[in-house]
């Protein structure tokens, strides 16, 4: 039999909760954007689903603690429009912030952000491990 996850999140890795906490993260509005988090050899992607958002809409940055902190504001005319008036409003984003966590391994000083087709991308390089050769461990004893 295959467990089945409806809303459920617990299937995902202890790491990645510890790492990209969202349980405690304050949110600005109850509506969140959705977001998906893949890493590979070289970094972190961060991806966040911000449809009819424009980059002066996004303020990405670290905090005093070196988290990951993304403002994202979208100012619009709630009450009408030019030619009506709204009778249903869902895909409204007036306000959100979200802190996470780097890992690590992150480089804080590389990181990167671009909007594009309605998607925030962060960019969270890893650190670069320098390969020390064996014999360099040691030091010659003379």
């Amino acid at each position: 039999m295959v467990p089945t996850c409806r809303n459920n999140q617990s299937w995902l890795p202890d790491v990645f909760n510890d790492l990209f906490d969202r349980n405690w993260m304050e949110r600005a509005s109850a509506t969140a954007p959705a977001i998906n988090v893949m890493e590979n050899e070289n970094g972190y992607e961060l991806e966040l689903a911000a449809p009819g958002m424009t980059k002066e809409d996004f303020k990405v940055r670290l905090n005093d603690n070196g988290d990951l902190v993304i403002d994202m504001e979208h100012k619009t005319n709630k009450e009408e429009k030019k030619d009506g008036r709204y009778l249903r409003r869902e895909f409204h984003y007036g306000k959100f912030e979200q802190t996470m966590l780097l890992p690590d391994d992150a480089e804080r000083e590389q990181i990167n952000a671009k909007v594009e087709n309605g998607i925030l991308t962060v960019e969270i390089p890893k650190v670069k491990k320098v390969h020390v050769d064996e014999e360099k461990k040691f030091i010659e004893v003379k």
